[in-house]
């Protein structure tokens, strides 16, 4: 349980909520943990099933706090708002936003930002950590580019521009990671991005990985009311949540990149989690799957302090967060988006 952004988030899979005055009670296992006045509360994203009283959505309804409710993975149940207003005016924004290529590109530049900044970031990591394990002149080499980058990032105004700037930022990232890749080098090699399918191991945990990463963003966006199949960057494809696949930019190298690289380089993940299809694909095995998504799920639950807000955070709040901080953007209510920077 936590409060950030005048949102409590409710993290305990056997938390209930209930109104008690002009209050929200949280309890677990009938015993109050925590209790909060209403009024200091802008929304409340409960990650539990047991759900909340009848009683206090309403109240919620009537004072405009957004309800959110997940399921303890991060798949988005359902939103309660009030019977008037809704998030109509925050979404007729969004769409606005959305057909000015201009005004769509001051917020796609700060998600690649976020991106390239933290690909940065990962290699510069392990440069420093394991220096004589790697190609320190190609790490640095790449390095140097994404930095340079980022300022032609931050000039540009024009979508396909971005567009190109990100597509050689990620060919340059991609091209050093297998230098990231420590131990169990004949089992896991990566030497170029694959998908659809994926035809190595490394490929398929990435794809994996990317698809849990853009379903808890979608989540996120549609509990914060904002419409996740209208992007900035991602342009309007029927059946394409284009919005998540923008927002989800920035946590890339962080959360799946770097979790993939963790599993593999702590022999977590092994030569037996996976198995090629008749198509040629790599898959994983049964056993393969659970074993990544409960790693998936420990690794979410770790803390890390957010760069912009100051405060510690889990690494699966990270997608509502910046979720929020975009809705508080469209609203007015911030000078700019903050991308996710990891330091």
């Amino acid at each position: 349980m936590r409060k950030l952004l005048n949102t409590l988030f409710v993290t305990s899979e056997g938390a209930f909520l209930t109104l008690e005055g002009e209050t929200v009670c949280v309890e677990l296992r009938r015993k109050k943990i925590g209790q909060f006045p209403l009024h200091t509360i802008e929304s409340i994203v409960c990650f539990s099933y047991y759900g909340a009283t009848p009683a206090l959505m309403g109240a919620c309804a009537d004072k405009g706090i957004n309800l959110a409710f997940y399921n303890p993975f991060g798949r988005f149940l359902c939103r309660v708002t009030g019977r008037s207003k809704g998030n109509v005016v925050l979404r007729k924004q969004q769409y606005r936003v959305s057909d000015d290529k201009r005004a769509s590109c001051q917020i796609a530049r700060n998600f690649i930002l976020g991106k390239v900044f933290n690909c940065r970031w990962s290699i510069d990591r392990t440069l420093r950590d394991h220096l004589l394990r790697v190609d320190e002149e190609a790490c640095k080499k790449a390095i140097g580019y994404l930095t340079d980058s980022m300022e032609k990032i931050k000039a540009t105004d024009n979508l396909d521009t971005l567009r190109g700037l990100e597509g050689e930022c990620a060919s340059v990232y991609f091209r050093v990671f297998d230098e990231l890749i420590l131990n169990q080098k004949e089992d896991f090699w990566f030497h170029g991005r694959n998908k659809r399918p994926p035809l190595d191991n490394v490929n398929a945990m990435l794809s994996f990985g990317y698809a849990l990463l853009a379903n808890d963003c979608a989540g996120a966006l549609e509990g914060v009311g904002l419409d996740s199949y209208v992007g900035f960057m991602h342009r309007d494809r029927p059946g394409r949540e284009s919005l998540a696949l923008d927002l989800m930019e920035e946590f890339r190298p962080v959360l799946v990149d770097r979790f993939v690289l963790t599993l593999i380089n702590n022999r977590q993940m092994k030569n037996e989690h996976f198995q090629k299809s008749e198509s040629g694909a790599i898959e994983f095995t049964e056993a393969g799957k659970k074993k990544y998504l409960a790693e998936w799920q420990e690794h979410k639950k770790e803390l890390l302090t957010h760069p912009y807000l100051k405060e510690k955070i889990n690494w699966g709040l990270l997608p509502y967060v910046q979720a929020l901080l975009l809705a508080r953007y469209l609203r007015g209510d911030l000078d700019g988006y903050p991308p996710f920077m990891w330091k």
